[in-house]
């Protein structure tokens, strides 16, 4: 039986090496900043590497990294790129996502794989690639998908169907790999934000209507803030949760409760 770390040190990352995609903006940009402020070295990564650098500037642990989740040449890059500068990977933070389309009807096929391929193939992959990687020293690895209240419960007249799909898909996903990685001491988790203020979701917040819709069938009667996902996502990337894997750790403010 291991000695009990003081509390104060149990949300710590000192040490770790975390990859987290989709960073140029939103929950991603939000979740790299607060890694590295618990002390792990964060390889962010996204298309637009003009806004890495922006937030690169805010803390010399972040670094950018150009990558389209889409391309499995990319994914890989990412991943050695994390593996050449510090020898280990320790979290990864599968955000990277497509919205698709909203109406079902107005999405075909192509379109409909083409929201699997980011939201459900590239995380498996790089979910993967982790695995297969060292670890620092004493350290097991926390693999965390973001999946969504859409990946649960349908958001009609909002959501659509290859988003829905990946997101419940990564649920499976999630609860799989935990599975068949657990006795090598690798935890996978999902975490499902609901309505949050992002650049994805500006126009659901700027219009008035769909706005009160999210405060009517919310139990706290408003949208999220993205930094009130902070303490989720510390618990699940550090040694707060050791014991925690296969599990979906849902912040909605009550949505999926009603």
């Amino acid at each position: 039986m291991s000695t009990p770390r003081p509390a104060a040190e149990l949300f710590s990352l000192e040490g770790r090496t975390a990859i987290v995609t989709g960073a140029s903006s939103g929950l991603g940009a939000r979740f790299a900043t607060v890694l590295a402020q618990a002390g792990a070295t964060v390889f962010a990564a996204a298309r637009r590497i003009d806004r890495l650098k922006e937030l690169a500037d805010s803390d010399a642990r972040i670094h950018p990294v150009a990558c389209d989740a889409s391309q499995e040449a990319d994914r890989t890059r990412l991943a050695e790129t994390a593996l050449t500068a510090t020898g280990h990977l320790d979290v990864l933070v599968n955000n990277a996502a497509s919205p698709g389309e909203t109406r079902a009807e107005d999405e075909s096929s192509d379109a409909f794989a083409a929201v699997l391929r980011v939201n459900l193939t590239a995380p498996f992959h790089l979910a993967r690639l982790t695995a297969e990687a060292p670890s620092a020293a004493g350290a097991g690895k926390s693999i965390i998908n973001i999946s969504s209240i859409l990946g649960l419960v349908s958001g009609a007249p909002l959501g659509g169907a290859g988003y829905s799909a990946s997101k419940a898909g990564l649920v499976g996903l999630t609860r799989e790999l935990a599975g068949q990685w657990g006795r090598a001491g690798t935890r996978v988790n999902a975490l499902a934000p609901g309505w949050f203020r992002t650049e994805m979701t500006e126009d659901l917040f700027g219009d008035e209507r769909s706005s009160r819709w999210v405060d009517r069938n919310t139990m706290l009667h408003r949208g999220g803030d993205a930094q009130e996902l902070d303490g989720a996502l510390l618990f699940l990337a550090s040694d707060a949760s050791t014991y925690c894997t296969g599990q979906v750790l849902t912040v909605d403010g009550g949505w999926t409760a009603r």
